[in-house]
């Protein structure tokens, strides 16, 4: 009898396990069907690590020399990686490193910030180089516009606090980029005449704006058994509170920041915007997957969390989705 027919033979004696066998297979098999990531397109992105810098002022030349070279050099030669290239643009610094495709992705970022350790001591003091998120050009799995009444600055400052942070909180979200809109800045406008007449730099008003915009602690006072913490908050809240720093006295007459500069809400400056169907400005946001993670279910869950923040948005202002890459996948898998 050969070898085959003892299979057979030993598989008809062991008709349960046989069954049983089949049933852990198709159920295995179900499971892994279930749970199979499906993406609307091939990611073909390489094992890519990107470090951010952003440089605020600086011209493309200065931001090359001074921010991008230094940090170039420091991640050039890092084990199992392939290549390094940089881009640097009016206030941002862009450098990547394309590691081999054997490198698990956090093990590379790893490596990264380790390099960046050596390359901070060599760029401008005040400039913190970050790492990209964990994400590619093909984890744009859903888009939506902020609708409403509201103006530009308000959508803005309203997703950024408010909707971003409960997005990014979704399981299998990277990031939430933010387009368009006005953000929301506090301006102090100085009079030079007016600091000229009382003999203030306008060094002397940063310093003193710093100086009362912050909080501290103070220990505990303990009094009848009973422990009390001392904490001192000067943080500014709105206009009001940045009009009455105390800059100098004067003839025993404190000098207000008020007394010597225009202060007001104002929109930072900005290089683009974004409008729809040609009806005005509007703020748009982009959820962004964790590379490696089901579209589908990523965007599901998203959906389901946008829907509970849509009940909690001011009135007249709504939530409306343009893209939806779910969608897209479920038209190309029929």
């Amino acid at each position: 009898m050969g070898p085959i027919e003892r299979f057979v033979a030993a598989a008809l004696r062991q008709r349960a396990f046989v069954l049983l066998v089949l049933v852990a297979f198709v159920v295995t098999g179900l499971v892994a069907w279930r749970d199979l990531p499906v993406e609307a397109f091939p990611d073909l992105t390489n094992n890519q690590v990107v470090v951010v810098t952003e440089a605020p002022g600086l011209a493309a030349v200065e931001v090359e020399q001074r921010v991008t070279y230094p940090i170039e050099t420091a991640l050039m030669g890092a084990p199992n990686a392939t290549e390094v290239r940089s881009l640097s643009k009016f206030g941002l610094s862009m450098v990547t490193v394309v590691f081999e495709d054997r490198v698990p992705v956090y093990f590379a970022r790893q490596l990264v910030s380790e390099r960046l350790a050596e390359a901070r001591g060599r760029i401008p003091d005040g400039l913190d180089p970050t790492l990209g998120p964990v994400a590619t050009a093909f984890g744009e799995i859903y888009q939506y516009l902020i609708e409403g009444d509201a103006g530009a600055m308000e959508k803005k400052t309203y997703h950024d606090w408010d909707i971003r942070p409960r997005l990014r909180s979704v399981k299998g979200v990277s990031e939430i980029n933010s387009w368009g809109g006005l953000t929301k800045q506090y301006h102090v406008v100085v009079r030079p005449r007016r600091l000229e007449r009382f003999g203030i730099s306008l060094q002397d008003v940063v310093q003193a704006v710093a100086d009362n915009n912050a909080s501290f602690g103070g220990g505990f006072v303990e009094h009848r058994s009973e422990r009390f913490t001392v904490r001192g908050d000067g943080l500014a809240t709105g206009v009001e509170d940045l009009e009455r720093v105390v800059l100098s006295s004067v003839d025993g007459v404190p000098l207000l920041l008020g007394d010597v500069a225009d202060i007001g809400e104002g929109p930072m400056p900005r290089s683009g915007a974004v409008t729809r169907d040609g009806r005005g400005e509007t703020v748009a946001g982009m959820v962004i997957m964790l590379q490696g993670e089901n579209g589908r279910e990523v965007a599901a869950r998203a959906k389901e969390r946008i829907a509970a923040i849509e009940k909690t948005l001011p009135a007249g202002m709504a939530i409306v989705p343009f893209y939806d890459q779910s969608e897209v996948i479920d038209r190309t898998s029929r």
